[in-house]
């Protein structure tokens, strides 16, 4: 019996979803279709709203005529909610009026009431104080023909119907338009935290790969008259960088304008070892240390982990060429530590970066910290420096 009791909203999911898939007509006129059966079965065919409390009349035709009045113009509440109220707010007072027995189809007016606070667009002034003017008008009349309500009564009938299903629906509508601003923020906050992770991801293979495609082809252009076999090795490496960037480029060019519903995927960026061996046949002195062996990563934890060590050796590249650089990483199940120093004679500073908060080391800081982990650098003593990152396996978030 629980089985099937807890298994009932997996049924009732896909009848909900394929329900708000119909369009507004189909089911507010539902509704409405609902409000008219109900005027006319036993036990609540009679549970209406009555404000004068005068019935004298018996149902005849006519009466017939205004129940139908007070609820069908309901299909139309979301699309033309101002034309909804004005005709069953019209025939609600015409069938007070008239004095008949109260119906079930009057209820249809909190419904439109609260269409139009919720709904209405455009003049929302107009319908309020022209209801605020309709019901005076109704007010005086029927007392004319003799109600026995006082007008303490009159007073708590607008104040609970006409107030109040107007303010629920004002409510409402306030609180639709402040989640869709939620959302309109949300999503352009992501859009932003999407083109910061995009600019970050150009700056490490634009800067890493073009620094050794052109450290490279200055080293070729000495070779270039001593030895030809190195000249043809070094063309062929920048070739092959050349061609790893374009990849990378592609794939980025690929997120900021898709053509097609493919799921996104990260680029192939290969190996650490791969990475060294690259940056390494640039002639900078290069040692690899890895301790454990790499359990499984999230895809962002791995990539931060690439990017931390790429952008190092970048930074060695360029501020201290021909100096020895020693890449240690440690694998455990818990996280990936990685430690990237390089060597500088004491004082001179040559291997450090003009500052240890530039765009390079800002966006790893950040890369990292968004998959949970924390990145350290600075210089040495000896005027060398580190770049230090304990990173989650997990990926934090």
């Amino acid at each position: 019996m629980f089985g099937k009791m807890l298994a009932m909203p997996d049924r009732v999911l896909p009848i909900g979803r394929w329900w708000r898939a119909r369009g507004l007509a189909v089911r507010d006129g539902a509704l409405a279709a609902l409000f008219a059966a109900l005027a006319f079965t036993p036990g609540v065919a009679h549970e209406g709203m009555i404000m004068a409390e005068n019935v004298r009349r018996p149902v005849d035709g006519l009466a017939l005529v205004l129940l139908f009045a007070q609820c069908v113009p309901l299909a139309g509440r979301r699309i033309r909610p101002g034309t909804c109220l004005t005709v069953i707010a019209a025939a609600f007072a015409v069938h007070e009026i008239l004095g008949y027995p109260p119906t079930f189809a009057s209820e249809g007016l909190i419904v439109a009431l609260y269409s139009v606070g919720a709904y209405q667009d455009r003049f929302r002034r107009v319908p309020a104080v022209a209801g605020i003017a309709g019901y005076v008008v109704l007010v005086v009349v029927v007392v004319a023909q003799g109600s026995p309500e006082r007008p303490a009564d009159f007073v708590a009938f607008f104040l609970i119907v006409y107030a109040g299903s107007w303010s629920l629906g004002a409510w409402m509508r306030a609180r639709t338009r402040q989640e869709a601003e939620h959302r309109r923020q949300a999503a352009g906050a992501a859009i932003r935290e999407e083109r910061a992770r995009i600019a970050r991801e150009l700056h490490d293979v634009v800067t890493h790969h073009v620094t050794n495609m052109v450290i490279r082809a200055d080293a070729t252009t000495f070779l270039a008259t001593d030895s030809p076999k190195q000249v043809v090795s070094g063309l062929t490496e920048i070739g092959e960088t050349g061609r790893r960037t374009l990849a990378e480029l592609r794939y980025f060019l690929g997120v900021l304008d898709p053509v097609d519903d493919e799921p996104e995927r990260e680029p192939a960026v290969g190996a650490l070892r791969d990475l060294v061996e690259e940056t390494r046949s640039t002639g900078q002195p290069i040692e690899l240390s890895e301790v454990g062996e790499q359990g499984p990563m999230t895809r962002g934890a791995e990539l931060a982990a690439y990017r931390v060590v790429q952008e190092s050796l970048t930074n060695a590249l360029k501020h201290a060429p021909g100096r020895r650089t020693v890449v240690r990483v440690r694998h455990d199940a818990a996280e990936v530590d990685i430690e990237v120093s390089t060597d500088g004679s004491h004082g001179s500073g040559g291997a450090a970066p003009r500052s240890a908060d530039g765009r390079g080391l800002t966006g790893l800081r950040e890369r990292v910290s968004v998959v949970g982990g924390e990145l350290r650098a600075g210089v040495r003593p000896d005027g060398g420096f580190t770049v230090h990152a304990r990173i989650p396996a997990g990926g934090g978030r």
